[in-house]
């Protein structure tokens, strides 16, 4: 059957304009946010018995989801980004790829994975904030009031986990910046998403980061080979395959049908489930204040994401 026979008739709607009028953005976005709520807790077992390096873990996932991405784009045969879109791909790959997993392994080495969890809660308001620096949207005010009240109790619970504001440690600097960079990767990928396509854009970054991540894990592995049990392994093999690759599939699709501010607010949602991961995983205890944190941050992200933007 050709292409152009009236029975293969493709839809060529934007991703933006296919799920208007419903909620096919957030149920995406729900998705992607259950897949990325296991990357803290599983980055911790990966690294935590110094088995495999931060540098390993960060960069060698990178590595197995770009062999996975490339045979995908191989054999279905997709087309090169074009122009402005090869400027897009880099800033997806240096925040989403490259920057993220490698800054948050290295501060899970001394950082629980609870509290790892609970910093990085700040990343759907930054992500809400450069969505709508980039696309023009403009969520209301009670947007903005419930998105701002969550990130605070995020940040309020990292400063009572470290001592207080003062006693911010290295770890935290690495995590908040690493929010900083996937915020960026994560704007820039939904607006990305909405050209290229969800798959084809993480694909993408994922192929145009490789040369970076293949360096990068070789130098771990010729500073410490890596090592590990079964758990170790299989904790990597998700980080690979999940969190670098199909878990973005969905969370860069969910962002592209948007509206992309109320999608990311979803995300506020991510640290509660990490933390019941955590908990499950590792044995962290859970106390009032972090069972309480969470209520008030998923509440907040209810009021966010029913907000309307204009």
């Amino acid at each position: 059957m050709k292409l152009h026979s009236t029975a293969t008739v493709q839809n060529q709607l934007p991703l933006s304009h296919q799920g208007r009028g419903s909620h096919a953005g957030l149920w995406w976005g729900v998705l992607g946010v259950a897949a990325f709520s296991f990357t803290v807790p599983l980055t911790r077992i990966a690294v935590g018995d110094g088995n495999m390096s931060p540098l390993f873990v960060g960069s060698g996932r990178a590595v197995i989801a770009a062999v996975l991405a490339a045979a995908a784009l191989w054999f279905t045969r997709q087309k090169l980004p074009r122009g402005r879109q090869w400027i897009q791909v880099g800033v997806v790959a240096a925040g989403s790829v490259v920057g993220f997993p490698l800054l948050t392994s290295f501060a899970l080495t001394k950082s629980p994975a609870s509290h790892g969890a609970v910093v990085i809660a700040v990343l759907p308001i930054v992500t809400a904030v450069i969505a709508a620096l980039r696309t023009g949207e403009r969520p209301n005010r009670r947007f903005w009031l419930a998105s701002l009240v969550g990130a605070a109790a995020a940040v309020g619970f990292a400063a009572l986990q470290s001592g207080g504001f003062g006693a911010l440690s290295w770890p935290d600097l690495l995590l908040f910046a690493s929010v900083i960079v996937c915020g960026i990767g994560y704007a820039e990928g939904g607006i990305l998403s909405r050209s290229l396509g969800a798959w084809q854009t993480i694909s993408w970054a994922l192929v145009a980061a490789a040369p970076v991540s293949v360096l990068l894990t070789a130098v771990a592995v010729a500073q410490q080979p890596p090592t590990g049990s079964a758990p170790e392994w299989a904790a990597f093999a998700y980080l690979a395959c999940i969190s670098m690759f199909l878990g973005f599939v969905a969370w860069y699709r969910g962002l592209a049908i948007g509206p992309m501010a109320q999608v990311s607010q979803v995300q506020l949602s991510q640290p509660v489930m990490s933390i019941c991961w955590a908990a499950l995983l590792l044995g962290e205890q859970l106390d009032w204040v972090t069972v309480g944190g969470g209520v008030i941050v998923v509440a907040c992200a209810l009021v966010a994401v029913r907000s309307r933007t204009r």
